[in-house]
């Protein structure tokens, strides 16, 4: 067990971080639409064969940089970020119709983890505390959450959910999250976000992984 700051009791693994697009240091710029993401000069990184497919692809990929986190944690590896799309659209994690794209379908990604890279998983409802006891024994969670969580002192959201960040850590007073799509410089790695305020961009779900090997 770590100490978090002012001896605040904290359990915080040490995960590698990776944002749902190449360059971290460009997220707010792309979120915001002052950047395409088809002009994000690390695009090929991302395994797509062109800067309009990674664009297509780069705003849907929060699980699967989860995932990618998750891997790199455990495995020591990081599959790149479209590679890691494909396998979960041919396991049905994500359905194509047209354009559209709806995903990350929980329960199918679940059991794509597990089969193809070995990792414990889980598709289930949590509580918060439910959600600290899991990083406690170990455990990685991927959240439901309104994106609007990178600035949780914000106003409330419309609604809970469409967004995925994974939790590496808790303490006292926060859950310590990794935010694909976080901004770099404040809420992207080990960001903070007070218990008091997290409940507003909750859904109330997730997916717990889980190391190779463990109960599941």
């Amino acid at each position: 067990m770590e100490q978090g700051s002012g001896g605040d009791p904290a359990v915080v693994h040490e995960v590698p971080y990776y944002a749902q697009w190449e360059s971290p240091g460009l997220v707010r710029e792309i979120v915001t639409g002052a950047v395409s993401a088809a002009d994000d000069p690390r695009w090929g990184e991302s395994g797509a064969a062109t800067p309009e497919e990674y664009e297509y692809w780069s705003w849907r990929l929060c699980g699967v940089a989860c995932l990618r986190m998750a891997l790199d944690h455990w495995w020591g590896v990081a599959p790149t970020a479209v590679q890691l799309a494909e396998e979960c659209l041919a396991a049905g994690a994500y359905e194509r119709d047209g354009e559209r794209l709806r995903g990350l379908i929980h329960t199918p990604f679940a059991a794509y983890v597990h089969q193809r890279w070995g990792l414990t998983a889980q598709a289930r409802e949590l509580t918060p505390a439910e959600v600290a006891a899991e990083v406690a024994g170990g455990r990685l969670v991927m959240l439901s959450v309104h994106p609007a969580i990178r600035d949780p002192d914000g106003p409330d959201p419309q609604r809970r959910g469409g967004h995925l960040v994974l939790a590496v850590g808790a303490t006292a007073t926060a859950l310590v999250i990794h935010n694909p799509s976080g901004f770099a410089g404040g809420s992207q790695a080990y960001a903070h976000v007070p218990w008091r305020q997290f409940e507003r961009f909750y859904a109330g779900r997730g997916i717990v992984l889980g190391p190779p090997g463990a109960d599941g």
